[in-house]
């Protein structure tokens, strides 16, 4: 018998649409087909996804030429079903998730989904999925695809980033989710952990049909908020509907489908907001070195680090009550035309639209770290850390500070494709779509917040590391002797939008018996535009012109430990609890009316700190040649290359400073001159050659072997145009930063081994090892660069008087004497007269002949490698016709370039690398069916810094049970329950040891209850 399993056609498209092809046959091309192999050039069927499947029962396995009957499949075993046929079927590394039925996605988050796979895990916010790490490579490494279409992305929280987030697209137009993990020619690259199609339905595929469902979904999380952040109501709807309908004898395809969902919910957090200050050294000095050995202030540290041990110290303490409200609206619209057989035309339209409202509240207090005031309790090195920290203050701030903003992110992309079999060896395909992604606020408060209030009766103030949770201690607080007032304030502004347009051409070409050659070239133009402002009132030592500036009734005390109830330390008789809470609008307009003016409380992108818009166009081609080999063991090799050719033009704002003053002995502030815009360029080409090959050993084992190169382009921050130049200068000139349009993307070498055992018809085991050599890494250097707008004094003419005259550079009281005394009245030197020391007073500014005031720019350039490797193992077992079944993988990564945490410079190090797993069990039968999963990821690097310092964020391991149960009413009617994070997890990040915590949040289980009607 043949032991050619390939379901591929004798003339094939090209990969892609092979595995389209798969998907929207589902579980029934993939079942009917007898227990021996399938004969070469037996194509599969169109049978849409989710209907009714045959196949052998699950306990004929390939091997087994003698099934019996055929047994009906449907729901989640037809597809588990497709996704493993869709595995085995694919040239390369491929995993995927195909939906059950028509609008019924295994999750109601892509991004939820997507984690079961191995070697995919996410990164939450607010509870849910956004960001998708894959092998260990960070979310900007990863290629995101809507029906083969590279998608725009745009986030207020990283307007420079290139992650997708999957938060903002709903699941119930989502036919399948295709993850390309080894390196292929025929998609954009981008994607050196995988590349992630989303596949949406199409009409002539689904035929006739249409569902409505809807659901109430409550967040537990929403109720354990002050009545300031909450909504009004935890219950909230969602509702979803598809419809697909084919006339004209098969011509025309309409689809439509649509979704509205409601969210409120509520994450409380503990943290030490702005990090750990150091790394230090015994004998360091400067804000946050404990006292010198020998000092008074010495003995008040025990068990203090010893002369090899690094320590850091805390900067500050905060409690948040954070409350969101989510609006999240997807609707997609798809036209198709097939006149014959042989030609597809494809219009469709797809549009999300997600809202955020977010309220918050805190409780803080910031350390002031003077040595003579402070207590501390260390534990162990090398990396030692305050298990207790105390500061002896006197009628220092309680914060008590609020937020209130609102952002809008909205995507939407209209695409044209059509396929033509011109003849019976040639395909022919184009695609072309307009995609744009935009965020921006949605408030007239702005897109992010924070209005500071605080009563000066802070006493000694301590802190407690020993607990789950920080614990705050203070003395002293008294609100009738220092009554609240606002103090400070920040508000943003901010505007990320990004555009796509794509036009795609690839043909595939039959050649001899079992050979084809694909072929493609493509335009591509990415046009990312980001604006940013900050406005921002510094009077941190109040507002309040008397004891009675304020109206108290404008805050309501409240009680802190009912929000962290859960945490360890929260329970702490020492904590403090009070909270001072207030209505945000009413509070800004009492500071408004006490300073009599809105300067830093409202926001405006009028004046932005920062404005930069990217442009990358990139051509491209690609060729591939597919060959089945009809050997003993029958073989299938891919070999193919991709071409790119990218053009970088960055456009940013930059302000040009005009002049230096000295004003004083160490202090040389700039002057700035208007508002410019700066255009630089870059350019770079990359070959990207692969190979992939796999050999049936024999019906049920395949193993496979790829190789290729993949390329991952830099941050938009990274290759940003304009320069920007910092405020105040020094002796050796102004610090500064500019981005690099050169830089080239990262460059990955991979290699991917498997070994993949089809043991029955819907069982398997699997084993895949990957290494991937990065090169390109983007790495800082300064580059001195003189300015051609501003002098400095260092070095000039009166400077160089003075060292005549016997003053030494380093004295600087000597140089301003002499020069203000000297010179003063001539151009550049202005005398305005001697301090309580006897030194001269005034300004001595750079005059034209003076040296160019030095610019010190730190920018990006390639020089960083990395090695990663790493092994999945997939099992996948159904209990034969028992109804029970379980998908179990681990998935183990590592890299050469992990974080030193004894380390005390800027540091490279892969984030996001961690090992992960799955365990999904289900249960299915003609009525019920049920899956319970469980995830887990281990600890991984969020980031190598920490508040601009040089300290790890580390997130800490995290597992979380997500239950769905359906019933089956009738064959119309279904009923369903979802239940996510059902044991309740919480989320802690830390630095260099545990008990150096940045944050604990806590956040709750939601529940979902649902109707979906099928006509």
């Amino acid at each position: 018998m043949s032991y050619n399993n390939r379901t591929r056609p004798t003339h094939s498209l090209s990969t892609r649409h092979r595995l389209i092809s798969l998907a929207v046959a589902g579980a029934c091309a993939a079942l009917a087909m007898p227990g021996h192999a399938q004969e070469a050039g037996a194509a599969p069927s169109d049978t849409a996804i989710g209907a009714p499947a045959a196949t052998t029962p699950d306990n004929a396995g390939a091997a087994n030429p003698n099934a019996p009957a055929t047994v009906l499949v449907t729901g989640i075993r037809a597809s588990m079903q497709s996704t493993l046929n869709l595995k085995r079927n694919a040239d390369g590394i491929v995993d995927g998730i195909v939906a059950d039925d028509i609008g019924k996605f295994p999750d109601t988050n892509l991004a939820e989904s997507l984690q079961r796979i191995s070697g995919v895990s996410i990164d939450r916010n607010r509870g849910e999925g956004a960001n998708v790490t894959v092998r260990g490579v960070g979310p900007d490494l990863n290629m995101v695809l809507l029906n083969g279409r590279q998608m725009p992305t745009a986030n207020l929280g990283d307007q420079a980033g290139r992650a997708f987030d999957f938060s903002n697209l709903a699941s119930e137009s989502v036919s399948q989710i295709q993850v390309y993990k080894s390196a292929r020619a025929d998609t954009p690259p981008g994607g050196i952990g995988a590349t992630i199609n989303i596949m949406t339905a199409r009409p002539l595929d689904l035929g006739n049909q249409a569902s409505i469902g809807a659901k109430a979904v409550y967040d537990r999380s929403n109720n354990n908020l002050p009545s300031e952040d909450k909504a009004k109501r935890s219950y909230t709807p969602e509702i979803s509907g598809i419809y697909s309908n084919v006339f004209g004898n098969g011509m025309f395809g309409i689809a439509a489908s649509g979704s509205y969902q409601e969210r409120n919910l509520g994450v409380n957090q503990a943290a030490i907001t702005n990090g750990w200050l150091g790394p230090f050294r015994i004998g360091d000095t400067g804000s946050g070195a404990i006292p010198q050995p020998g000092t008074p202030g010495y003995r008040t540290v025990t068990n203090p680090p010893s002369g090899s041990d690094i320590y850091l110290t805390p900067q500050n303490a905060s409690y948040f009550m954070r409350g969101s409200q989510r609006q999240r609206t997807n609707g997609q619209l798809t036209l198709q035309f097939r006149p014959n057989k042989d030609w597809t035309s494809t219009l469709d339209y797809t549009y999300s639209q997600n809202k955020i409202q977010t309220k918050y509240h805190e409780l803080s207090v910031w350390f002031n770290h003077d040595t003579t005031i402070q207590s501390s309790t260390f534990g162990k090195g090398p990396v030692a850390t305050p298990l207790y920290y105390e500061e002896r203050v006197v009628n220092q701030d309680i914060a008590m500070n609020g937020g209130d903003f609102a952002t809008k992110s909205t995507n939407g992309s209209i695409g044209f494709n059509t396929q033509w079999k011109a003849t019976p060896d040639l395909r022919l395909t184009f695609d072309a779509h307009h995609s744009t992604a935009e965020a921006k606020a949605d408030s007239p408060f702005g897109s992010n917040n924070d209005l500071a209030t605080v009563s000066f009766s802070r006493g000694t103030t301590g802190i407690d590391f020993s607990h789950e949770m920080p614990v705050l201690s203070i003395q002293g607080a008294d609100y009738v002797r220092a009554p609240n007032q606002v103090s400070g304030s920040w508000f943003q502004d901010g505007l990320n939008k990004m555009v796509i347009d794509q036009a795609q051409a690839s043909g595939s070409l039959k050649l001899m018996e079992s050979s084809n050659l694909n072929f493609g070239l493509a335009h591509t133009k990415v046009d990312n535009h980001s604006k940013f402002q900050q406005v921002q009132r510094d009077s941190w030592s109040g507002t309040a012109t008397s004891p009675t500036s304020y109206d108290q009734s404008l805050w309501r005390l409240d009680t802190l430990s009912q929000y962290f109830s859960k945490l360890d330390g929260s329970g702490d008789p020492r904590l403090f609890n009070q909270l001072h809470l207030f209505d945000f609008s009413k509070v800004r307009d009492a500071a408004i009316a006490v300073t009599g003016d809105r300067a830093g409380y409202t926001p405006s992108l009028n004046d932005p700190s920062f404005d930069r818009t990217t442009v990358e166009k990139t051509k491209s081609l690609y060729l591939q040649f597919n060959t089945d080999w009809d050997t003993a063991m029958p073989m299938h090799t891919g070999v193919g290359f991709r071409y790119e050719k990218t053009d970088v033009t960055s456009t940013g704002l930059a302000k040009a400073p005009t002049q230096l003053n000295w004003i004083s002995q160490n202090e040389y502030p700039l002057v700035f001159g208007s508002t410019t815009y700066q255009t630089l360029r870059g350019k770079y080409s990359n070959f990207l050659p692969t190979l992939d090959w796999d050999m049936d050993v024999r019906p049920d084992l395949k193993l496979r072997a790829s190789y290729g190169v993949s390329i991952g382009r830099p941050r938009f921050d990274q290759i940003e145009g304009g320069t920007s130049i910092g405020t105040t200068a020094s002796v050796r000139g102004v610090t500064g930063n500019r981005g690099n349009p050169a830089l080239e993307p990262v460059k990955s070498k991979n290699l991917d081994l498997s070994a993949e055992w089809y043991y029955s018809k819907q069982s398997m085991v699997s084993l895949g090892l990957f290494h991937k050599d990065l090169e390109n890494y983007a790495g800082q250097q300064v580059v001195n660069e003189p300015s051609s707008t501003a002098t400095t004094p260092v070095g000039g003419k009166y400077w160089n008087a003075a060292i005549a005259a016997g003053c030494v550079a380093t004295d600087t009281n000597c140089m301003r004497n002499y020069i203000l005394r000297t010179f003063n009245g001539q151009p550049g030197v202005t005398l305005t007269g001697t301090n309580s020391a006897g030194n001269a007073t005034g300004t001595i500014s750079g005059v034209a002949g003076d040296p160019a005031l030095p610019y010190l720019l730190t920018t990006y350039v390639n020089e960083k490698k990395a090695m990663l490797k790493g092994a999945e193992l997939n099992v996948q077992h159904m209990f034969g016709n028992s109804g029970f079944g379980v998908q179990a993988n681990y998935t183990w990564v590592k890299s050469d370039l992990a974080f030193d945490n004894m380390g005390t410079g800027n540091q490279f190090a892969l984030v996001g690398l961690s090992d992960s797993a799955n365990l999904v069990g289900i249960y299915e039968d003609s009525k019920w069916s049920v899956r319970a999963a469980y995830n887990w990821r281990d600890e991984f690097l969020l980031s190598p810094t920490n508040n601009g310092l040089p300290n790890p964020v580390y997130v800490e391991p995290y597992g979380q049970v997500d239950l769905s149960v359906g019933f089956n009413v009738n064959k119309n009617l279904s009923l369903s329950f979802e239940a996510i994070n059902l044991t309740d997890a919480t989320q802690r990040t830390h630095g260099r040891t545990k008990e150096q915590v940045l944050t604990v949040t806590t956040g709750g289980p939601r529940y979902m209850l649902g109707a979906r009607y099928k006509f």
